[in-house]
């Protein structure tokens, strides 16, 4: 028994001899003391989390303080001085009573004995129609006043999450974009917060763009935590939890990553193509691939082919949005002035101001573009080809990214399908890497520069002078 198992097995000892103040007990795991800390500065915070890892106990705990006003020593988070009016809530109100009510009053009508302590609890009345189903509850707070917490369900009339003014929302696994708007409308008046813990099983869905897997505002928050960073689970539980799951429901039930099932371009874990950075050996040629944008980011990758193996290895990752070309060259030059870039075939649009194609105005200011758009060694361009080609290779050890391009996998996780055409969101890396794909045949060796480049179309353009570059 490892020490952390032997703490939570003294702490479960402790917690049946004192049933009354679970609160004053609970000590968060790093994942949930970030997802805690972030409500002092976000508005809205999502836990997406892995099956039974703490995300429904960190909400709970966090709720009975805001209801209570008992904020521990080592709490870092958003505070209220007063008494609070809030919700909890899950997908209907079975779900609600198993699961929030549980947590925050105990089960069985033990009120008390879940994380609002025994003696704040000071009137709960009843839900109708629903066994042992909460309705309301009041909580005494440490000013003397006291808060109000409701429960609802995602199931009710669209009406019933209107009217009030609250400062906490939570919601309890994922709800309709409705429903989570109008729970986030009752926050406006009093600058409250939401709270959002759920495994994403139901994939993409709007409100889970919302966060993942880039907060889209600024008052946006999210964590995430797999399986390992509960700390209560042993290597060998962890290695039996992952094994129970279909594979494609894995990366939401064990990482906490949207589940997109069939529906993945890539049904690839990252273990399979994931490698640590290493130095690029000098005669493995290189080639840089971007993929043009302005509203969506301009993205760029660097490639590197290790011929022997015939592996590509993306090495390095870039991506903005709304910058010039200039502003994308000045980071993408430090890549190495002697790097061949490749191109889409949008590069032939012409910018209005100058004149200039795209591509153009990339060679103006100093990156290797060859000469044509990026296209397969048969004059082909589809879409479909390059990302069988890409899946292909992952799939038999020839397609490698390194550990540190983090924008990369987040693109990874979420590219998908849907009936059956790839959507064409948050896929400008993944673009970039097809293009770079098709036109591998142009990469070169850093060394090359030293003599003549290989006489093949697209390399002939010297934005630095007037003669081939060498």
């Amino acid at each position: 028994m490892s020490d952390r198992q032997k703490q939570l097995q003294d702490l479960a000892l402790t917690l049946s001899a004192i049933p009354f103040n679970r609160l004053a007990l609970y000590r968060p795991y790093p994942k949930q003391a970030e997802f805690h800390a972030l409500g002092a500065t976000k508005r809205e915070r999502a836990l997406l989390a892995a099956n039974q890892s703490g995300k429904t106990l960190a909400a709970a705990c966090e709720v009975a303080m805001h209801l209570t006003g008992r904020y521990p020593d080592w709490w870092k988070g958003r505070r209220f001085a007063a008494p609070t009016k809030g919700w909890a809530s899950n997908t209907n109100n079975e779900t609600t009573r198993d699961n929030p009510q549980r947590l925050l009053l105990g089960q069985n009508e033990q009120w008390g004995t879940g994380t609002i302590p025994s003696e704040c609890v000071e009137k709960v009345t009843m839900s109708r129609g629903i066994a042992n189903a909460v309705d309301t509850v009041s909580v005494r707070h440490v000013s003397g006043g006291f808060s109000r917490l409701q429960f609802k369900a995602y199931e009710q009339e669209r009406q019933k999450w209107q009217g009030e003014s609250l400062d906490f929302v939570w919601f309890d696994e994922e709800p309709p974009y409705d429903v989570y708007t109008e729970g986030l409308t009752r926050t406006n008046a009093t600058g409250g917060v939401t709270l959002l813990t759920a495994t994403p099983l139901l994939g993409m869905t709007q409100v889970v763009t919302f966060f993942y897997p880039h907060p889209s505002t600024t008052d946006r928050a999210l964590v995430q935590m797999d399986i390992t960073d509960a700390e209560h689970y042993s290597d060998e539980e962890i290695r039996r939890i992952i094994d129970s799951y279909p594979e494609y429901e894995r990366e939401a039930r064990v990482k906490g990553r949207p589940m997109l099932g069939s529906g993945r371009v890539f049904p690839i874990s990252d273990s399979q193509i994931q490698c640590e950075p290493f130095e690029i050996p000098g005669h493995w040629p290189q080639l840089g691939a971007i993929d043009f944008g302005w509203d969506h980011p301009t993205a760029a990758v660097r490639l590197a082919w290790d011929r022997d193996r015939d592996c590509l290895y993306v090495v390095q990752t870039y991506k903005q949005a709304e910058a010039t070309p200039a502003h994308h060259a000045m980071t993408l030059r430090r890549w190495g002035l002697w790097l061949p870039w490749s191109w889409p075939h949008d590069g032939y649009i012409h910018d209005r101001s100058s004149g200039k194609t795209t591509a153009d105005l990339y060679r103006a200011e100093g990156l290797r573009m060859l000469r044509e758009h990026a296209t397969f060694p048969d004059g082909g361009i589809g879409t479909e080809a390059g990302l069988m080609e890409m899946l292909d290779r992952m799939k038999t050890g020839r397609w490698k990214v390194f550990s540190v391009c983090e924008d990369w996998f987040a693109e990874f996780h979420v590219y998908h399908r849907k009936e059956g055409k790839v959507v064409k969101e948050n896929d400008d890396l993944i673009s970039a890497s097809r293009i770079g794909l098709m036109a591998r045949r142009f990469a070169r060796t850093e060394e090359s520069r030293a003599g003549a480049f290989p006489a093949t179309v697209g390399l002939d353009y010297n934005p630095l002078g007037a003669t081939a570059p060498r």
